[in-house]
Formats: structure tokens, C-alpha cells, sequence
């Protein structure tokens, strides 16, 4: 005849709900599983099943949530990848701007120079510095976020020298091209007098004429006593420069070379009252263009980052997984072990 017996459930898993009732891993507490006939030749699988399906579960649940993390990650990094190599098309059309205004902007230069160098005692409020009661501040930042360092560098920048030159918004005033400058300043209560957002990746000179004209116009007038540009100046993918130049009073208009000889119609005063004006939003625009392709290059550089990161993550949750399901495969094996010494 048959001999019945219980067998008391392994503590697999202490402190969950096992069979209706919490395993708290002490032997009085241990849940019995049914009588089973001592001369089956295999474990009772309903024990073995009692006692694991709360530990399977959690653990399913666990890989389920690596499974998920994984796909999300490789989601952003299809985003970043695709938004890095855009940035490195705009960066090549960025720079060939640049390349393709600079020629304008020294034979501008040159012109400028030689009426300087040939009209002796000539007068510009452009090329007079006065005392200092007021300043005016042009920053360059961009409209779009993504892009590293490139926007807060140069806010950083500014905001600094504003703290340390100025004790009220009485004593400056602030052009500023980009949203994110716009939003910076407005936040902080700082004096804008004209801003220009919403600029292509490929800014023409007509996009900025305005506030170019307006900035070289108040500083003629007297409203200011000089103007300072502020922009990112490009000099690799990896590295912009926050750069700071004095754009009025006009100084470096003079040339330590020769100088062509031009003749002036109606006279070489009258040529240079246009061409101070303009060569002075040229310098501008100068500037916005090495800004664009500085903020095209951080933004490739910070995608680039973001992708080797996401490669990063993926590799540690797929290595992650991987453990845990091997750790699954090896506790069942215990399992159908355990269930088989029991019977023995």
C-alpha cells in the first residue's frame, strides 16, 4: 500500500504571496503542498508550479521592462543619428556661406581703408570714440535647442559682462537675433530693443538688414556710445568660440599695406558716409554666418554624443537581459532538481 506525505514548498522566494499566503522564510510559515503518491516516478508539478509562478512572474515582468527600455533606446538612437547627419549637410552649406561673403566683406574693408588712409582729418560719427554713458549689446544665438554649449556659452558670456559693467538697465540695451536669446533676456527683465527670430539655416542679408540698419543707426544718433557684437566663432565641428568684438566706433578700418588708389565721386567723404553704415552690417552678417555654422557644428557634435551614448545604454540593458534570462533558465533547472531530490 502507498505511503502519503506532505512535502513541505521550498523557500524559493521569501516575502511574496505563495498559495494564498506570505512566505515570510521561517519553516513553521513554509506552505504544504496536496498529498501526492510517494511512488510517482516524478516531482509533483503542482508544487513546483505554486511556488515558483510569483518569482516567474516579477521576473518575466522584469525582462519585459528591459525588452521595452531597449526598444526605446534604439529609437532615440535612430533620432540622433538621423538629426546629426542633417546637422553635418547644414554645416557644409553653413560654411560655404561663410566662404562665399568674405570676399564682399574685404574688398569692403579695403575700400574703407583707403578712403581713411587718403582723406586726412576726415570726420564719421562712426569713427569717433566719446565717453561712455550707455552701451549696446548685438547677440547671436540660435532659435533652436540641441546643440550643446552653443547658446549658454555665449549667454553666459554676455550676462557676465552686462553684471560687471552696469549697475542698472539704464546703461545698455540689447539687439538680439535667435529665440533662445530672446527667451533668456525676457526672463530677466532685460532691456530688448529689437530681436529677429525665426532665421533659416541659410540666413540671407535682407533676413537681418533691420536691425543691422537700427543698431548702426542709434549708435549714429548718439542713443549709445559704442555696440559690441557677441557670437559663436567657428573654428572646427568640435569647437565654437564665444567671442566678443567691438563693433562701434569703427577701428580696425585702417590697412598696414598698400593702398589702392580709387577716384571718388562726388567726393571721397560722401562715399564713405554710405559705405561705414554698410560695411558695419556687414560685419554683422559676417558674424551670423560664423554663427550658423558654429551652432550647426555643436549640434552634430552633441547628436554625435548622444548617439555613442544611446550605443552605450543599449549594450548595458542587452548585456543586463541577458544575465537575467539566463538567471531564469538556471533557477528552473534548480527547480525541476529540487522537486526531484524531494521525491528521493
Amino acid at each position: 500500500m502507498s505511503r502519503k506525505v506532505y512535502v513541505p514548498l521550498l523557500n524559493l522566494y521569501p516575502h511574496r504571496e505563495v498559495d494564498g499566503s506570505k512566505d515570510t522564510g521561517s519553516m513553521a510559515d513554509k506552505v504544504k503542498c496536496r498529498l501526492w503518491n510517494t511512488n510517482n516516478s516524478l516531482p509533483a508539478p503542482h508544487c513546483i508550479g505554486k511556488a515558483t509562478k510569483a518569482g516567474d512572474n516579477a521576473m518575466a515582468k522584469g525582462m519585459r521592462d528591459i525588452k521595452r527600455e531597449i526598444k526605446s533606446k534604439q529609437n532615440m538612437k535612430q533620432i540622433t543619428k538621423a538629426m546629426e547627419m542633417v546637422a553635418a549637410s547644414k554645416l557644409r552649406r553653413a560654411q560655404e556661406a561663410s566662404t562665399k561673403a568674405r570676399p564682399y566683406s574685404d574688398k569692403l574693408k579695403e575700400v574703407v581703408a583707403s578712403i581713411a588712409a587718403g582723406t586726412k582729418g576726415v570726420k564719421h560719427p562712426m569713427l569717433e570714440t566719446r565717453p561712455v554713458q550707455k552701451t549696446g549689446y548685438l547677440v547671436i544665438t540660435s532659435d533652436r535647442g540641441l546643440a550643446g554649449g552653443y547658446n549658454a556659452n555665449i549667454l553666459r558670456k554676455v550676462t557676465q559682462t552686462i553684471r560687471e559693467k552696469h549697475k542698472s538697465n539704464d546703461e545698455y540695451v540689447l539687439f538680439v537675433i535667435g529665440r533662445k536669446g530672446r527667451d533668456y533676456f525676457k526672463r530677466r527683465n532685460m532691456p530688448i530693443v529689437e530681436e529677429v527670430i525665426g532665421l533659416s539655416d541659410a540666413p540671407t542679408f535682407a533676413d537681418i538688414k533691420s536691425i543691422a540698419y537700427n543698431a548702426v543707426k542709434m549708435f549714429s544718433e548718439g542713443k549709445y556710445d559704442e555696440l559690441y557684437i557677441y557670437y559663436n566663432q567657428f573654428v572646427n565641428a568640435i569647437t565654437q568660440i564665444p567671442t566678443e568684438q567691438r563693433l562701434l566706433p569703427l577701428q580696425d578700418v585702417s590697412s598696414n599695406g598698400p593702398v589702392t588708389s580709387y577716384e571718388y565721386e562726388p567726393s571721397a567723404e560722401g562715399v564713405l558716409e554710405v559705405l561705414l553704415p554698410k560695411y558695419a552690417e556687414t560685419l554683422i552678417y559676417s558674424a551670423l554666418l560664423d554663427g550658423k555654422a558654429s551652432e550647426q557644428g555643436a549640434r552634430m557634435t552633441a547628436m554625435g554624443s548622444a548617439t555613442k551614448n544611446a550605443n552605450k545604454m543599449i549594450n548595458q540593458l542587452t548585456l543586463t537581459y541577458n544575465r537575467a534570462r539566463q538567471a531564469a533558465i538556471t533557477q528552473e533547472i534548480s527547480e525541476i532538481v529540487a522537486g526531484a531530490n524531494a521525491q528521493a
